[in-house]
């Protein structure tokens, strides 16, 4: 099969042999796949994948199921999926276990189900099930113009929450604004927790989705309300700050953390049945749609890693096979 493959630091298309799906896992023949920020950071060595995944990037895709484990019952051959998978997207053939698989919404085309799997099991799992966001409350995401801020500000206003956004240009800004944000704050001209005293008139924010880190910690935690959560899924600023323990015992803030890569079938087979029944049927009601900011051919991935580096991007990048 052709697959992309890392040599020296470039992204290359080669021959690799095909994979062969385990009992629980299926086989399939890749239509699109997501380009995400962790596939640039395992690209530099500094997200290696899990003992057991693939080294080929590539943590979702989409496509039809060729070849199947005996344990599978769930899907037959010829069944049209996305898939939340550990590795082994960039590629004509993909493995995903069974339980980490979804039908493609109705009304979808395999590119579009590919801007799913990633940005909808990590919000999913953190906004609302770690972060235990609830119908009312208020959620501020860093990033909003990316394909997590995307997901997220369509998803929370969808289930009656107020959303407030950072990010990087006023035109980004307008385009959170128009896909339902209640503010965005451009992080380069204002001071965003300035802001959101004003915004909330001092009381601050229930939720804080982080993917910055660094020096973002100790201002996010002057946003949060009495009782407030902070979620941190990526550390693009680094990983290393002081914490105002006082800050955090005075307004009860939990802080929490997660990566969703290395967590088992199980708990992913979990998020999976919970966005089949309540997330899939806002997506084909046409209520909250992905949105995909350029498409690559598989060729051409070295041009699409550019792209998201560039943080010009406003949502997904995918690649098609």
């Amino acid at each position: 099969m052709r697959a992309i493959k890392i040599v020296e630091n470039t992204l290359q298309l080669s021959e690799l042999p095909k994979p062969a799906p385990a009992q629980h896992q299926v086989l399939i023949q890749v239509a699109a796949a997501g380009v995400n920020r962790p596939d640039l950071l395992q690209r530099q060595g500094a997200y290696p994948p899990p003992p057991d995944a693939s080294p080929i990037l590539g943590l979702e895709v989409a496509g039809t199921i060729v070849e199947m484990g005996d344990e599978v019952k769930n899907f037959r051959a010829g069944d049209a999926v996305c898939a939340l998978v550990t590795g082994g997207g960039y590629a004509e053939y993909c493995l995903a276990s069974a339980s980490c698989c979804l039908p493609i919404p109705d009304g979808f085309s395999l590119t579009e189900a590919a801007a799913l799997p990633e940005t909808f099991f990590t919000v999913w799992s953190n906004v609302f099930e770690r972060g235990r966001l609830a119908p009312g409350e208020t959620l501020l995401v860093h990033g909003g113009g990316s394909g997590i801020g995307t997901t997220a500000i369509q998803l929370a206003q969808a289930f009656g929450n107020k959303v407030y956004v950072t990010a990087g240009s006023a035109d980004k800004c307008q385009r959170c604004l128009a896909l339902g944000a209640d503010a965005a704050i451009d992080y380069r001209q204002q001071d965003f927790v300035e802001s959101i005293h004003h915004l909330t008139e001092g009381k601050g924010v229930d939720v804080i989705l982080d993917m910055i880190g660094g020096d973002y910690f100790p201002r996010n935690l002057k946003c949060l309300a009495t009782d407030g959560r902070l979620l941190q899924i990526a550390i693009q600023n680094g990983m290393k700050n002081e914490i105002n323990l006082w800050a955090i015992m005075a307004k009860r803030l939990t802080v929490t953390g997660s990566t969703l890569r290395t967590r088992d079938d199980a708990f992913k087979a979990n998020i999976a049945r919970q966005l089949r029944d309540k997330v899939w049927p806002l997506l084909e009601a046409g209520k909250i749609r992905p949105v995909i900011d350029s498409i690559f051919p598989l060729a051409d991935a070295e041009h699409a890693h550019a792209r998201m580096a560039s943080n010009q991007h406003f949502g997904k990048i995918i690649l098609e096979i």
